[in-house]
């Protein structure tokens, strides 16, 4: 992008800073765990020398000079974004109202997503009403985990998983229910969740099970100076996983073997769960056990679905039948029209619970 929003008067952040171009500004992807793409970037800080930029965030800090590097990094990095994608900036609840941030943010905001840092929060009324005012102006608003809890009035377009709830999420159950409980929050309020500081296959393998829909980390794409997409071996395994995601979301990966019966033709000494044909090959009935009892008893076929049919379709037309029949097991056919085995309403619902919203 030209340099059609570059402010006219740069930060002023000396002694910290010689000069504010001593303040550089790379690019982490952000990629959509669905499809392995670049759906924008994280504009991140260095600075010359070996220490990390939290190091020089907090040397700004004790010099009073916290304000003027936020709207320096602010400032360098809206003036170089690319044509397109989100455009992540990160801010500090508290600077929002500094005069020098204030200034820094008078420029178009649309596809900018100002993320909020997990800092104190000293007057919640105030910070509602900054953030609502760069909403109206366009701008999506980034809320981590932690800071959500402490202020939920907060309008989050976008719920940031921190790095300490990230790693090691795969199989740990007290994670994958935090980051769950995060999942059902942003499908009740419209946001959408991204988790930060991503860095091992495991994680990120993980995080998409669990269907979180965007990440970011060392894993995905070390930060550059340029706007290039997620690294080679992160798309095969994101493509891979999709693929997967699309199989597990049919009837077809939940049939239980079932028997069939021709009247006519096979002998009935079959034990059930048996689906009775019509002589087209269709089915007509169900011979079933009662679980209490041992014994045997029919039913008839009330619905019959294709193997590729979506779990939450057929979970919906299993429990649109009567109320007599709502709980009996689904015959489920192949392309050609064979029964191929049997569908529990029991599994459809479990299964609808776990697969990720489109």
């Amino acid at each position: 992008m030209t340099d059609l929003f570059e402010p006219t008067r740069r930060a002023n952040c000396r002694p910290l800073l010689a000069d504010p171009d001593d303040l550089t500004v790379v690019w982490a992807p952000v990629v959509a765990l669905t499809t392995g793409t670049v759906a924008g970037w994280r504009a991140e800080a260095r600075f010359p020398g070996t220490a990390t930029p939290d190091v020089w965030f907090a040397a700004a800090a004790d010099a009073g000079l916290a304000a003027p590097l936020q709207a320096l990094l602010l400032q360098t990095a809206l003036a170089r974004r690319p044509d397109s994608g989100l455009v992540h900036v990160a801010v500090d609840p508290w600077l929002l109202g500094a005069p020098a941030v204030h200034e820094a943010l008078q420029v178009p905001l649309t596809d900018v997503v100002v993320e909020l840092t997990d800092s104190p929060v000293d007057d919640e009324a105030t910070l509602l009403q900054r953030c609502a005012r760069l909403a109206a102006r366009g701008a999506r608003i980034a809320v981590p985990a932690a800071l959500l809890l402490r202020v939920p009035q907060l309008a989050a377009d976008v719920v940031v998983l921190p790095q300490g709830l990230t790693a090691g999420v795969a199989g740990d159950p007290r994670r994958t229910a935090v980051v769950a409980g995060l999942l059902a929050y942003a499908e009740r309020t419209g946001a959408t969740v991204l988790a930060d500081g991503v860095e091992t296959t495991a994680e990120l393998s993980g995080l998409s099970r669990l269907g979180v829909p965007l990440a970011r980390g060392w894993q995905l794409g070390r930060p550059s100076t340029g706007f290039g997409p997620a690294a080679p071996e992160v798309l095969r395994m994101l493509r891979g996983r999709a693929v997967e995601q699309r199989r597990d979301t049919t009837v077809a990966a939940l049939l239980r073997p079932v028997r069939t019966w021709t009247p006519g033709r096979d002998d009935r000494q079959l034990t059930p769960p048996v689906v009775q044909l019509e002589p087209t090959g269709e089915p007509a009935g169900l011979t079933l056990v009662d679980a209490r009892t041992g014994d045997w008893f029919d039913v008839p076929a009330t619905l019959t679905l294709p193997a590729h049919t979506e779990v939450r379709e057929a979970l919906h037309r299993a429990l649109a039948r009567r109320p007599a029949h709502r709980f009996d097991p689904v015959p489920c056919t192949d392309a050609a029209g064979t029964v191929v085995g049997l569908a529990r309403v029991e599994d459809l619902a479990e299964a609808a619970t776990a697969v990720p919203l489109s």
